[in-house]
């Protein structure tokens, strides 16, 4: 460490290997934290004599009643939904909301980031993009002693409070359906492999599968990239050309079914009784297409509310403040999709 640079929470976390808010809440002897690892960041704090930015501590107490929003899209209905739910909440408590997209893209995450710590928010809630797989940008906030929420997309090792939907419980439900219709060729076309709630759903699908003595070939498993429909449609192209074509399809997302149900449509396919097809996120769109889609509802706005109100927990109780996770039901909807 250089006699010219001031050593900083961050600075403690990287060489200890620990979490920034772990860090900070050892120096505050949080009662969460073990006393070995409390003992250990304060030894290393005194060794490296350690001593708290007051200017920046003082800066932070200066609340600026503005939290930063950061969503993958904006034209979503489900994002529209975490939004309106976040506006909603945060209203409620005066707070004014910046709301910044990603496009998927980690960089372009990185870049809106930035721009929010710079712009003094209180506090940041965050759904992260499909690309993000580490979280340095991210911890520059709790180096600030500004806390994160992540909402509906998390890499769980990130210790900051998280508000998700029951990914696995939802799936489970969409596939024993399909079994209980009489299904028993299932595919999935699933999200990215570092991405936990597409993770998620592929554990929910292979164990409800499992549990009902269903077996999948290896290339019923699609890894959708970018969850577009015409993703969706191409991969329902590559499944049914296959020598053993399914007779169901579970989607991780609805745009994806959307994908699939018209290549079926365009190809004289029946929908549900030769194939079966189940989203997730339940769009508005669903309702109107014909046949109707299956779906499993995630509830947007409450996500939303639920995140804001543990982001404000945060900007009034400090980082030391246990990071809670908050898991909402997802439930499967049942239309003509699926056999009756």
């Amino acid at each position: 460490m250089s006699e010219k640079h001031q050593l900083t929470l961050k600075d403690i976390a990287k060489e200890l290997g620990l979490a920034v808010s772990t860090v900070s809440r050892a120096l505050k002897s949080h009662p969460d934290i073990s006393e070995e690892t409390i003992k250990l960041v304060k030894d290393y704090a005194e060794k490296h004599h350690y001593v708290p930015n007051l200017l920046a501590v003082n800066f932070r107490k200066s609340k600026t009643f503005n939290i930063g929003l950061i969503i993958p899209e904006l034209v979503h209905q489900f994002f529209s939904s975490i939004i309106s739910g976040v506006l909603s909440e945060s209203n409620a408590y005066g707070y004014n909301v910046m709301i910044c997209q990603s496009n998927e893209h980690v960089e372009d995450e990185k870049k809106v980031a930035k721009a929010l710590l710079n712009s003094r928010v209180d506090g940041v809630i965050i759904s992260l993009s499909n690309e993000t797989t580490e979280v340095a940008h991210l911890e520059e906030f709790l180096a600030a002693e500004i806390p994160v929420v992540q909402v509906d997309k998390i890499i769980e090792t990130f210790d900051t409070p998280k508000v998700i939907v029951n990914d696995y419980s939802g799936a489970h439900q969409a596939v024993t359906e399909l079994i209980k219709k009489g299904y028993q060729k299932i595919a999935h076309i699933r999200g990215r492999l570092n991405v936990h709630h597409s993770n998620e759903r592929f554990r929910g699908y292979a164990e409800a599968l499992a549990e009902n003595g269903v077996k999948y070939p290896n290339d019923y498993i699609k890894v959708c990239e970018h969850l577009t429909q015409e993703e969706g449609y191409e991969f329902a192209k590559s499944l049914m050309e296959t020598e053993n074509p399914p007779d169901a399809i579970f989607c991780v997302t609805d745009l994806v079914a959307l994908g699939v149900m018209q290549y079926l449509k365009q190809h004289n396919i029946h929908v549900p009784d030769q194939v079966g097809v189940i989203g997730f996120s339940n769009w508005q769109l669903g309702e109107i297409i014909s046949p109707t889609l299956s779906t499993v509802h995630q509830p947007g706005f409450e996500l939303g509310e639920k995140a804001t109100a543990l982001l404000i927990d945060k900007i009034t109780n400090g980082l030391e403040s246990p990071n809670e996770q908050v898991v909402l039901d997802a439930d499967l909807i049942v239309r003509e999709s699926v056999r009756s």
